[in-house]
């Protein structure tokens, strides 16, 4: 029980840092690349996705009571949710990453 929830704190950690991570390369991008500003928007939101997903599985674990499975079931839903978007928006993205790099080259 206790590795279990030291690997959800890990996870809840890597995808805060990742988050974090995904957003400042979304704020230090060029205007001029609005595609590749989106597609690290989309990465960012996958992993802040990816926190809530987790915090919700920990709060399952660590607490009994009907409003900690109601709020952790939402979270978890939510988070799941908000992974598959981000995830399908990174996807459709990053395929246009390449094409509007050689049309700013000039």
């Amino acid at each position: 029980m206790k590795t279990l929830n030291f690997l959800l704190v890990f996870l809840i950690i890597a995808s805060g840092v990742y988050y974090f991570y995904f957003k400042t390369r979304q704020f230090r991008t060029s205007q001029v690349f609005p595609i590749r500003k989106k597609y690290f928007a989309s990465k960012a939101g996958a992993f802040l996705g990816g926190l809530l997903f987790f915090f919700g599985i920990n709060q399952l674990i660590l607490f009994d009571g009907f409003a900690t499975y109601a709020v952790s079931g939402l979270f978890i839903v939510f988070g799941a949710y908000i992974i598959l978007f981000n995830t399908k928006a990174s996807k459709h993205y990053k395929q246009f990453i390449d094409e509007e790099t050689k049309l700013n080259e000039n």
